[in-house]
């Protein structure tokens, strides 16, 4: 009856299984090798045929059968071509399934991985701060001593490396507030206090690397509406990039300026050319430049940078070529929302 379950072994499927062979019958009474077969005799049928189910890797997973009571004329082509095509789609759709179960169960771990991930980065950013504000407190209470030349150089130094982990930290959390829906907050205001504020960041950059020369050109001669920390973050960041990635000797030249409406800011440097295939990824998350793995950084500053350049409604492009390197952003000088 229809729900009832037959012992594999007492069946022809069992045989169609061990001798790895289909078996066709159109009449068990003609049939020379199943007229006196225990199974047909055990289930009453006269007309059979059972095809093997194979999956992708070759491995048998069952049959699919007809059974007749009555004789059936089914050792033609038309009949064994539909069987044949039916077991092999059968086959196709349990690999298939298999795939598409095995695809899920990874792409949940891989999400579950992620979310360890983001919490413990933000923990981990979070905690970081007040370390580093020590750091710099105890910097600043000994630059205010009586201290000699080489130790207000290393002072400097100190500092320098100071302020790149906070720009690290701030990225991490940045990170970690975007993947968290509440991204990165832009707040403009107009101001003329971004072109002191894009030199302090050269001169810290310039103390945590003294041996690189940084050339500037920065005329900023109007008020630009803008979130000032937010503009000097990115700049942080690509005057950072330029210093790790650019050729050592070389100088780095920053460019700033403020003329029809548009604000500009370009840092250029020389060095390999970063490859065709790295440039769509460049700006993503955790994407560090494959030809210098050895590099610091988490592959965030970019990312960061580009986020702040979309939340002032600017542009922030890149080009590449065997001379140099130049990242530039753009933006109104004075639209006035708040994003």
């Amino acid at each position: 009856m229809p729900g009832d379950e037959l012992d594999v072994e007492s069946t022809l499927c069992h045989e169609v299984r061990q001798y790895n062979q289909e078996i066709v019958i159109d009449d068990v009474h003609d049939d020379e090798t199943y007229v006196d077969h225990h199974c047909p005799a055990r289930y009453g049928f006269r007309g059979y045929i059972s095809v093997p189910i194979y999956l992708q890797d070759g491995s048998f997973f069952g049959t699919l059968c007809a059974i007749d009571p009555q004789p059936r004329k089914l050792k033609n082509d038309r009949v064994l071509s539909m069987f044949r095509l039916f077991a092999q789609i059968i086959g196709e759709i349990l690999d298939a399934d298999e795939e598409l179960t095995a695809s899920r169960e990874a792409v949940a771990h891989e999400q579950e991985l992620a979310r360890i991930q983001e919490r413990f980065i933000a923990i981990l950013a979070h905690d970081l701060r007040n370390p580093v504000n020590a750091l710099k407190a105890g910097l600043r209470l000994i630059a205010r001593r009586n201290i000699d030349d080489k130790t207000i150089e290393l002072v400097d130094l100190m500092r320098g490396s100071a302020n790149r982990m906070e720009h690290l930290i701030e990225n991490l959390l940045d990170q970690a507030r975007r993947r968290q829906g509440e991204g990165i907050v832009i707040e403009k205001t107009l101001s003329s206090t971004l072109e002191p504020a894009l030199h302090q960041i050269v001169a810290e950059l310039q103390a945590a690397a003294p041996d690189q020369k940084i050339e500037t050109n920065i005329d900023l001669h109007e008020p630009i509406a803008c979130d000032v920390a937010r503009i000097s973050q990115m700049f942080s960041n690509l005057l950072a990039n330029a210093v790790t990635h650019g050729a050592s000797g070389a100088p780095i030249q920053v460019e700033s300026t403020a003329t029809a409406g548009i604000f500009s800011l370009s840092v250029t440097n020389s060095g390999k050319k970063i490859s065709d295939d790295m440039l769509p990824s460049l700006f993503l998350p955790f994407e560090r430049r494959k030809d210098r793995p050895s590099r610091e950084g988490l592959g965030l500053g970019l990312f960061i940078a580009s986020e702040i350049a979309k939340g002032h409604g600017g542009t922030l492009d890149v080009s590449s070529d065997d001379n140099q390197t130049v990242f530039t952003f753009q933006m109104p000088i004075r639209e006035a929302t708040t994003a």
